[in-house]
């Protein structure tokens, strides 16, 4: 039986919404299997009462939080400290409580980068061209950089978040060792050269989520060469129309399920010291053989 004690610290994801989240369940199932004395909650709190309850979590000795919209920028103003990959991404997901001192992680893009580890690929030396330079495109773009990719192609439309892409780009070239550039998606001629050129194809923008299945970012089938790995960090559906298209000519792919149980792997890592038992969290709550649960269920 687990009990809550006079010892059992606490945590949890601070957000908008919170409620159905399996955050609290991915978390609390492993801190019930290693027998440590925490337990993880969901709080509904918007940008309004942030700086209040990250005090509180602060001065209640908590191990950390975690933080999804619209929050995760926003608390970058009450922390002591950042990581490298996010104060690069420039948003913080994960938050660990050093006596005190809290200081602020992005698990996002190691969720991206163990993921595509499991699917056998090793980055280090790699070309990759991703598409779209949003939260989930940023934070993969930082951690593939600092694992070691040579050469990174950002792809994003020319709209109002083209300049923060390109500030991406450089900041990557200044930063770390891997040459990143920047591509307009509409630039045909462009489009297929990256890909062409690259190693592993990611995209990262919302298009052919639920309920548009039969949109691809990609709309020529023929630019996806022998060799080529394709990943979509969509998860619903499972099989994008990008994905279908790669399979039919023989490629490897993956999609976003199993970037999401490795963000919250190492945000338990970050706050326990120990490793969160993935294997076990994978059975209970990533099926291999069914789609999510419901569009609106969300890890985080």
């Amino acid at each position: 039986m687990y009990e809550i004690t006079g010892y059992t610290r606490f945590g949890g994801l601070l957000g908008s919404p919170v409620a159905h989240s399996l955050s609290p369940a991915m978390h609390n199932l492993s801190f019930r299997t290693l027998g440590i004395d925490a337990v993880y909650l969901a709080f509904d709190v918007g940008q309004e009462k942030l700086g209040e309850t990250v005090r509180v979590f602060r001065d209640l000795n908590t191990y950390g939080f975690n933080l999804t919209m619209p929050d995760k920028k926003k608390v970058m103003e009450y922390l002591d400290d950042l990581s490298v990959a996010a104060r690069m991404i420039g948003a913080v997901n994960t938050v660990v409580n050093e006596n005190g001192k809290l200081v602020g992680h992005n698990t996002d893009g190691f969720g991206y980068t163990a993921s595509v580890r499991e699917a056998g690929i090793d980055l280090r030396g790699k070309e990759v061209t991703l598409l779209g330079a949003g939260g989930a495109g940023r934070a993969a773009c930082v951690q593939m950089a600092l694992d070691g990719v040579r050469t990174l192609h950002i792809v994003n439309r020319r709209s109002r978040s083209f300049p923060e892409a390109r500030d991406l780009a450089d900041r990557i070239n200044r930063e770390t060792k891997c040459r990143a550039d920047l591509t307009d998606l509409e630039d045909s001629t462009a489009l297929k050269n990256v890909i062409g050129s690259s190693d592993l194809l990611t995209n990262a923008t919302s298009v052919g989520m639920e309920p548009h299945t039969d949109a691809s970012p990609v709309p020529d089938a023929s630019l996806l060469h022998e060799g080529l790995a394709v990943s979509d960090v969509i998860y619903h559906p499972r099989t994008t129309k990008l994905m279908k298209m790669a399979q039919e000519r023989g490629l490897k792919t993956f999609n976003g399920m199993y970037m999401l149980l490795w963000q919250g792997a190492e945000c338990f890592r970050l706050w326990t010291g120990k490793e969160m038992p993935v294997e076990l969290v994978r059975k209970q709550y990533f099926p291999v053989a069914k789609e999510p649960q419901a569009a609106g269920v969300r890890i985080e």
